[in-house]
């Protein structure tokens, strides 16, 4: 079965693409629902004036704002509808899966199926919205406390500017929600992901031109500018490895006699990636340590102290010590975590023993659980220290050297992971459509005898 199937992927052309109508049109949807939020990064929220901004911003896009504005795709710095991007959402489905791991409600819930998923979702939706109203209000205070030189960034500041901009930005993230689910349903690939990678590809020309800006004008030497590129080509070389690295366990199934035939006897793997969590640690730990900041760094500008908010700020700035342990520990947390919530041992032995497979050399039920688990920490383990290698070693370059955040290891892991995940499913479609040609061939010639 599995030499056929390899023999059926090899032999996918452009010419079976073509033949794949609702797979085009999954691609066309999901190209179109992404160019309509690159649009939307344009729009500027009423009532602010944008050259003020754009000035106060560049003077502070170098700490964790400008780390904000990667993940939200330059909609921050162009004060867009969409300048709280999708984190919200991503904060609020950090916090419903904690509670979910808690809470014995919630984790009924998720026992209960499709039912209990479409519960959790609206959940998630509810705090989306209450994050993203908070996060809007520090967002329009901040913005009226905006100035340069005696000019605000606001033009008419009040609670009539207030109640607009966070009604727009919370609208924003909104509409982004419901795009990134639309194009999970309708299009290919994860929609939340890819509206994330959409905003870090469409700046990474930008990216590119500010490091050979930085070497022209001789802030960067042009060795280190070719080494930093390398080095990039080779983490997106290392990422490819990691993310496409398994560990096999065998299984096998006994022989049953039905009548005169004997049945069963096949052997078959279980696939276990290295990193099972993909994309999701880098993504919740980067939402978490931006939330605080959120409403501090806008507050920077008024000068007047903020307090312990203002220390924290202080502390987890881009670069510092507390930022970097914070961030790896997040990573790690959040890959263990993320790995229990999509792999469980025990379900998977009982479906094992269930449908009459086994370890060979380890007994059914608990032990094959235990087995499980045992090989999926020590995976767990290389993987969390894979995904914190990846994501902080480029950023301690980034924050010495002042390289671009598009050109950090969050960035290139978000990219890379997406993207292999987008062609693994059009992969998919494509194989389906080829099964379904050869079916109706088949059924087609039996009419014919």
């Amino acid at each position: 079965m599995a030499s056929a199937a390899e023999q059926l992927a090899a032999s996918i052309n452009f010419g079976a693409f073509s033949k794949a109508t609702e797979l085009k049109n999954r691609i066309w949807f999901t190209l179109g629902a992404l160019v309509a939020y690159r649009l939307g990064t344009y729009i500027p929220i009423p009532g602010i004036d944008p050259g003020i901004l754009q000035e106060i911003f560049n003077r502070n896009a170098g700490g964790i704002l400008g780390m904000f504005n990667m993940f939200s795709g330059g909609a921050l710095g162009r004060m867009s509808i969409f300048a709280l991007g999708i984190m919200p959402y991503i904060s609020a489905s950090i916090i419903v899966q904690l509670l979910t791991a808690v809470s014995p409600q919630l984790e009924q819930l998720k026992k209960e199926g499709e039912a209990g998923r479409k519960t959790i979702n609206q959940y998630t939706r509810y705090g989306t919205v209450g994050l993203a109203i908070v996060q809007a209000y520090g967002i329009a205070v901040g913005l009226e406390s905006m100035r340069s030189g005696a000019e605000s960034a606001v033009i008419d500041p009040g609670l009539f500017f207030r109640m607009v901009t966070v009604i727009t930005l919370v609208g924003g993230t909104m509409f982004l929600m419901w795009l990134g689910e639309q194009i999970t349903a309708r299009g290919i690939g994860n929609g939340i992901s890819l509206i994330i990678m959409a905003g870090i590809v469409a700046n990474l020309p930008h990216a590119l031109a500010a490091t050979l800006e930085l070497g022209r004008t001789g802030a960067l030497s042009p060795i280190f500018i070719v080494l930093f590129l390398v080095m990039s080509i080779a983490v997106v070389t290392f990422i490819v490895f990691m993310e496409r690295a398994q560990r096999r366990i065998l299984v096998q199934y006994p022989k049953r006699q039905v009548g005169n035939r004997m049945f069963g006897g096949e052997s078959s793997h279980l696939p276990l990636k290295i990193n099972t969590s993909g994309v999701i640690p880098p993504i919740f730990a980067s939402s978490l340590l931006l939330l605080p900041a959120t409403i501090s760094t806008f507050q920077q500008n008024t000068g007047q102290s903020m307090g312990w908010i203002g220390t924290i700020t202080a502390w987890l700035g881009h670069g510092q010590p507390a930022y970097m342990v914070l961030y790896v520990g997040l990573i790690i947390f959040f890959t263990f975590f993320y790995t229990a919530v999509v792999f469980n041992p025990t379900e998977t032995a009982d479906n094992l023993r269930k449908y009459g497979g086994f370890i060979p050399g380890i007994r059914p039920g608990k032990n094959t659980a235990d087995h499980l688990d045992y090989v999926l920490t020590r995976l767990t383990v290389v993987g969390a220290a894979y995904l914190a290698a990846v994501c902080i070693l480029p950023e301690i370059l980034i924050s010495q050297y002042s390289v671009p955040f598009y050109f950090g290891g969050t960035s290139l892991l978000i990219v890379v992971s997406v993207t292999m995940d987008t062609v693994a499913q059009i992969h998919s479609h494509l194989l389906a459509h080829q099964y379904e040609g050869l079916i109706k061939k088949a059924r087609l010639g039996r009419r014919r005898g």
